[in-house]
């Protein structure tokens, strides 16, 4: 029988082109987790459609000559460093600066090591998607080794999980749940360098500085409908995966970041169990 992850891996490649999931992804070491899993595989419903870029870049079509360059280039050059981004999740981002720009934001991950990942976001899952930044992923063992003023740059993460916000396309849901509890706890540093939502109007091409982007803390932080068009047009139901993740709220320790942009967003918020502010916790 095949192992979890290499079935997991299949599972995934067979909507967005994956080639295998990084074993190092998943933490737990029980078999009967993963019998479980396998298991879930035949029975579980699996989630995501292809989401189209909302923009196209500037330029002139590509000529016949250029689309031969590329084919001999596909054929006779190797793409190693992009062999590994194998791990596909979609999330959301409030921009740090300004909370009301908001992105959906489809990331494909490497992980490096246990600690470690590094993800390259688009704003699709097609191969016409636009590359709009960067995220890496640390444990936070490591973070907590990080200088202060560098500490500021990197977001909390268990929000977005126990949300049911931040998914894994197509894996199983219960696939999907090994994957969010191994980075319970975690931290991402995020710069977006292309805007092609149309909140603030499409940039045809990268245009302006980077933009640090945070996580939503706070159920009500996202826009109205920016949720609930990811879960339509993918068949995702955030509010079921809120409620499956909810167990992992034990696991959830206090977080630095949490309420960095607490009161910002203009509209009333819903606190999440298990979200508490690292700062909160010493007064």
């Amino acid at each position: 029988m095949p192992s979890l992850l290499t079935t997991v891996a299949q599972h995934q490649s067979a909507h967005y082109n994956s080639v295998s999931l990084n074993r190092s992804f998943f933490t737990s070491r029980s078999k009967a987790g993963w019998l479980s899993a396998i298991v879930a595989l035949s029975l579980c419903a699996c989630t995501g459609t292809g989401t189209t870029s909302s923009s196209a870049a500037q330029g002139h079509e590509e000529t016949l000559k250029t689309e031969v360059l590329e084919a001999g280039a596909a054929t006779l050059q190797n793409n190693a460093p992009l062999d590994p981004m194998n791990v596909y999740l979609v999330g959301f981002h409030p921009m740090k600066d300004d909370p009301s720009h908001q992105m959906e934001a489809h990331h494909y991950c490497n992980q490096v090591n246990e600690e470690f990942a590094q993800c390259a976001l688009f704003d699709g899952n097609t191969q016409s998607a636009n590359l709009t930044g960067v995220e890496y992923i640390i444990s936070k063992r490591l973070f907590e080794q990080l200088p202060e003023q560098e500490k500021t740059y990197w977001h909390p993460h268990n929000a977005e999980i126990l949300s049911g916000q931040l998914v894994a396309p197509g894996l199983p849901e219960k696939a999907d749940y090994e994957v969010m509890k191994s980075k319970m706890n975690s931290y991402g540093k995020t710069w977006h360098t292309w805007s092609t939502d149309q909140q603030e109007g499409a940039q045809m091409i990268p245009m302006g500085d980077p933009k640090l982007a945070w996580s939503f803390n706070r159920l009500g932080e996202d826009e109205p409908g920016l949720v609930e068009a990811r879960d339509k047009r993918m068949n995702i139901d955030t509010e079921a995966r809120r409620k499956a993740r909810s167990s992992l709220t034990p696991l959830a320790e206090p977080q630095r970041g949490v309420d960095t942009l607490k009161g910002q967003f203009g509209r009333p918020t819903q606190e999440i169990p298990g979200v508490v502010d690292q700062q909160a916790t010493k007064k």
